[in-house]
């Protein structure tokens, strides 16, 4: 991120918070994995703009994806999020991400969302319309990994 941990952090933990940002959705993330730090990110966007806590488990949607890098990985999985709202008016309650091996020098996740009807989640921000490619991060330290995204809304 900017050489900085992020506040709260504790050792071997994992979190998420969003970050300060004048026109757009910011958050950071953090775990001992890159799976768990990507679904922190997850879950760091979706309660920006949303209060799930009245709606329930329409289905689940779950998926692999391949990437060159760690970032594409994350970008992918959060662009997963922004489509499923905007074409099929769901909204992800819950996710699971795991690690899978993958053919060539790619890179895996295993993707499980928990998907309520969006018209049931109360708007408590601006819905994010596209994963921003500036300032994007995704890293592993000495304290595990952690990440940074923005989001257009």
């Amino acid at each position: 991120m900017d050489g900085r941990e992020p506040s709260g952090k504790q050792p071997g933990a994992s979190g998420h918070r969003a970050v300060p940002h004048t026109a757009d959705m910011q958050v950071e993330a953090w775990s001992p994995t890159a799976a768990g730090c990507i679904g922190e990110a997850v879950r760091a966007v979706v309660e920006g703009f949303a209060d799930t806590s009245g709606a329930a488990v329409v289905g689940d949607h779950e998926y692999a994806i391949t990437a060159e890098a760690d970032e594409d990985l994350l970008v992918s999985v959060l662009e997963e999020v922004v489509y499923r709202m905007d074409a099929d008016g769901e909204i992800p309650l819950d996710v699971e991400v795991g690690a899978i091996r993958s053919a060539g020098d790619g890179r895996g996740l295993s993707v499980r969302f928990r998907m309520a009807d969006v018209g049931t989640v109360v708007a408590v921000g601006a819905v994010p319309k596209a994963v921003s490619l500036h300032d994007l991060q995704l890293r592993c330290g000495a304290g595990g990994w952690t990440c940074r995204v923005t989001l257009d809304v």
